[in-house]
């Protein structure tokens, strides 16, 4: 009696009916994503199948991990209220400022509280902000928190660590959080950190340390960059540590990048927010001490909102942050961005800003570092500039910054570039600075940079070559997934 073996391409036909249905299940909300998948899975059967679990279902299998992650930071927070020093009674605010009340308040409402009486440093220079970082590092009596995206085995990313080392030898309580994809250190090196006293983490480290690829959460990347010290001095924005960042790098050159050094009561959500992310990370819950919240004091007169947004909150902060900030806009929105591959949300607020008579500059960079996000950005950028809006290639080296400037009084900063992945998969945290002097210091780089600038014009977009315009459309089908 013979057996009859079932046909090869039925069985696969049916393997791609149900990957279909569990497609079009979890993507029902952004059907664009789900034509996509779909695409892909029909396409290449087999690896889009798997693309899709480790990319696609794998995202929703962990947002319903990140429901306990966020149910933890809701309880971390209500205990650290009691030890966050109250920021007193709220002064005047400048002119102008208490136009941003709904801004201010739709952020509160996701638990983001306002703070007075912040000093706020704005660093536009490689060199500049390293040398303030390590010369605050030396002084550090107490405790150095640190949490970055990518810190080099280099000549910076090993004079950082030197640093952190010496001083967890002198006694200072040290912790370095680094991403577990952005970051590859030696296990040589980190043990050398952990001899010397500092307690070293990977957030989501890699299955196997050879092979970061090798990550089932590698669509869920930690992105901020974070130094407290002492509880009263705060670092954020985009720079990261290595050579490239001082513009070292061989073939880049000049490194352009902005980042804030803060001390005032805003310090203190910094720090709450890295308490959380080491918490969330060690297999030891971490005793939170009073000495990490001294009493901030009156250190300046800049009023901050610190803003983190990922794939542990249902709500998408940082995107609602950006769209609030472009509707509030009454004459003029600048931003700069190494990646511009928003949503329609976004991309809609822009043009119906622009349309209403708002001036708004986007500024991105010329150099691609990933050519599919640059060819997108383009295409973006190409349809927004037939509406009014004015767009600008960085030319003098790589643009990193991920600021947003509007009407000369306030301005984001941060590590949250202007695309989805920021928005809805890294872990990301902003500042929103009300303050006019600093939003006039960022109008005035942004200015700065458009000597280093060409314009790209509707009809740059228009004259692309069909190789290029077959590279921009190709990127942009795919920008849901970058």
């Amino acid at each position: 009696m013979s057996v009859q073996i079932p046909n090869l391409s039925l069985i696969m036909g049916i393997i791609n009916l149900i990957g279909a249905l569990i497609i079009i299940h979890y993507e029902r909300r952004t059907p664009r994503t789900a034509i996509l998948w779909l695409l892909i899975l029909f396409v290449v059967p087999a690896y889009g199948l798997i693309a899709y679990y480790l990319f696609g279902l794998s995202m929703h299998r962990t947002r319903r991990r990140y429901r306990t992650k966020e149910a933890q930071d809701r309880r971390g927070l209500d205990d650290l209220a009691a030890l966050i020093t109250a920021d007193g009674p709220a002064p005047m605010m400048e002119d102008g400022l208490t136009d941003y009340s709904s801004l201010i308040r739709m952020l509160g409402a996701n638990r983001v509280r306002l703070t007075y009486r912040n000093k706020v440093n704005l660093i536009n220079d490689g060199e500049d902000k390293f040398r303030m970082l390590f010369t605050d590092l030396e002084r550090a009596a107490d405790h150095i928190h640190a949490e970055y995206y990518i810190v080099r085995d280099d000549e910076l990313g090993n004079r950082f660590l030197d640093l952190l080392g010496k001083k967890a030898e002198e006694g200072v309580d040290v912790r370095l959080l680094v991403d577990g994809v952005g970051t590859r250190l030696s296990k040589g090196r980190v043990s050398e950190l952990r001899a010397q006293g500092v307690k070293f983490l990977y957030f989501f480290p890699p299955v196997i340390e050879r092979f970061p690829a090798l990550n089932l959460r590698i669509n869920h990347r930690n992105h901020r960059k974070i130094v407290v010290i002492d509880g009263l001095i705060g670092y954020l924005g985009g720079y990261n540590v290595g050579d490239e960042y001082l513009g070292l790098k061989r073939g880049v050159g000049r490194w352009r990048d902005t980042h804030l050094r803060i001390e005032g009561a805003a310090v203190q959500d910094l720090q709450a927010r890295f308490l959380l992310d080491w918490d969330f990370t060690s297999s030891r819950p971490l005793e939170i001490e009073p000495r990490f919240f001294p009493p901030p004091g009156r250190a300046g007169e800049g009023a901050v909102q610190i803003v983190s947004g990922g794939p542990d909150k249902r709500e998408d902060l940082v995107k609602e942050e950006y769209l609030k900030m472009i509707a509030s806009a009454r004459h003029r929105i600048y931003i700069q961005s190494p990646y511009f591959v928003p949503d329609e949300s976004v991309l809609d607020a822009l043009r119906v800003a622009a349309l209403s008579g708002v001036e708004v500059r986007i500024m991105v960079p010329r150099l691609p570092d990933h050519p599919l996000v640059h060819w997108a950005s383009l295409d973006y950028l190409g349809e927004l500039v037939g509406s009014g809006v004015r767009a600008y290639l960085f030319e003098d080296g790589f643009l990193h910054a991920k600021a947003i400037v509007v009407d000369g009084l306030i301005a984001s900063i941060g590590s949250a570039n202007w695309d989805i992945r920021s928005f809805t998969l890294n872990f990301e945290t902003n500042a929103i600075v009300y303050c006019k002097e600093v939003a006039a210091r960022q109008e005035e780089a942004f200015f700065d940079d458009l000597a280093s600038c060409q314009e790209w014009t509707l009809r740059d977009h228009q004259a692309r070559s069909p190789w290029v315009r077959l590279k921009c459309g190709f990127s942009r089908l795919f920008s849901p997934l970058m």
